[in-house]
């Protein structure tokens, strides 16, 4: 069988490693339950997505 081939994130000459999947916990506001907040951003800004 053939493999797949899987997408990576490119955006012109940045490849998929400069970017990280963040998860935090924020807690809503209506019914008080824990959600997760998940994004891709760029290794520069996770300690700007967790303040």
């Amino acid at each position: 069988m053939a493999k797949k081939v899987v997408a990576t994130l490119r955006d012109g000459n940045t490849d998929g490693r400069s970017y990280s999947k963040v998860i935090k916990m924020v807690k809503s506001p209506k019914t008080g339950a824990y959600i997760f907040d998940e994004k891709m951003v760029p290794n520069e800004q996770v300690k700007e997505f967790f303040k």
